[in-house]
């Protein structure tokens, strides 16, 4: 089974297996777990057919179990195509499977043990060139309802990141980044990325004096003075 979505969408979203429901319809998230994402994105302010989604394996897993590795290696590299096809500013993989498939692609170290991928969610990632921002699977909430709250304010990242920081054209950074004084990483993290995160927008925000040459985690680079 294929991706569905906006083929221009800014966002991918990267499930891990299509399931009995979704198989059989040829439709992503339509089961118990399909309510539950569009609660979240509701939540959220995202319109599904804003997005791209996909899955890291094409096919039903017998009662649901887990991937295989072998499994992984046949279907990873029609995900691959997708991505290289449409080229999505940033790729959001749903759960460990997907999570930990898309990080390593791009050597963007993920986690040696399962349980420490709970820290990488909803954290925007950058490495080789590629914007990452995993979330856990909705069908989580399914068995961990106690989360919702916390899986709901990760997912609330997702509208940050649909569109650029306002004041992206005129901010000193992007000026600084076309001189080639500095690294590309803080324009796709923050100006292209979670400009709600950066100090400088809050600053800008509150209308509370900054100098030109803080950097967006809020840190003074004197070299750029």
């Amino acid at each position: 089974m294929y991706g569905e979505g906006e083929l221009n969408a800014r966002l991918m979203l990267v499930a891990l297996s299509p399931g009995q429901n979704e198989d059989r319809e040829g439709k992503m998230f339509i089961g118990p777990s399909g309510k539950i994402l569009d609660e979240l994105l509701q939540s959220a302010g995202i319109e599904r057919n804003s997005l791209y989604m996909t899955n890291l394996i094409k096919c039903v897993l017998p009662k649901n179990r887990k991937p295989k590795q072998d499994e992984i290696e046949a279907c990873s590299p029609v995900l691959d195509e997708e991505i290289n096809m449409l080229l999505p500013d940033i790729i959001v993989p749903l759960g460990y499977y997907a999570t930990r498939y898309i990080l390593t692609k791009y050597a963007a170290d993920p986690p040696l043990a399962h349980t420490d991928f709970q820290a990488v969610y909803g954290k925007l990632i950058y490495s080789n060139d590629q914007k990452t921002f995993p979330l856990p699977h909705p069908a989580s909430l399914i068995y961990n309802p106690s989360y919702k709250q916390e899986t709901m304010k990760k997912y609330h990242k997702l509208e940050i990141l649909f569109r650029d920081c306002k004041w992206a054209t005129m901010c000193p950074m992007k000026w600084y980044f076309e001189k080639g004084r500095l690294q590309r990483k803080w324009i796709e993290l923050y100006c292209k990325g979670d400009w709600e995160s950066c100090i400088r927008y809050q600053k800008e925000a509150s209308g509370t004096y900054h100098q030109d040459w803080m950097l967006p985690d809020g840190s003074l680079d004197e070299s750029l003075i």
